[in-house]
């Protein structure tokens, strides 16, 4: 019995408890980072759909009354996955807003990212 190798059960528990420890800590952070990734995606889409919007513009002078989706997508505007992208209030080429909406599920707290023609902007927020 002498010659025995292995670990006793109390420094298993320990180990255990170390792991456990650090798992409580790191769960909550994982979860702050997802929604940070996910507020910088509906930003990043509200800029680049109002980038698109004023590249269309200066591409068609004689746009109709409607600013669509398509007409983004027509100057390379490629929404992320879970977003979706809306023309709003178009009144003149002046005046309209693009807002682009996230996935319910991504649990945000403002789920929406508002641009407007004259440039104010409404961020999402976690």
């Amino acid at each position: 019995m002498k010659n025995q190798k292995g670990f006793t059960l109390v420094e298993l528990m320990i180990v255990v408890a170390i792991i456990g420890i650090l798992a409580a800590i790191a769960i909550p952070q994982f979860s702050q980072y997802r929604k940070r990734g996910y507020v910088a995606t509906l930003n990043a889409d509200a800029h680049n759909a109002m980038t698109a919007s004023v590249a269309y513009i200066n591409d068609n002078s004689a746009l109709g009354a409607c600013m669509t989706l398509a007409n983004l997508q027509t100057a390379g505007y490629v929404a992320s996955p879970g977003v979706t992208t809306a023309c709003a209030n178009w009144l003149t080429q002046a005046s309209y807003d693009i807002t682009s909406t996230g996935t319910v599920a991504w649990g945000l707290t403002t789920n929406v990212s508002t641009l407007n023609a004259n440039g104010a902007y409404t961020p999402a927020a976690l």
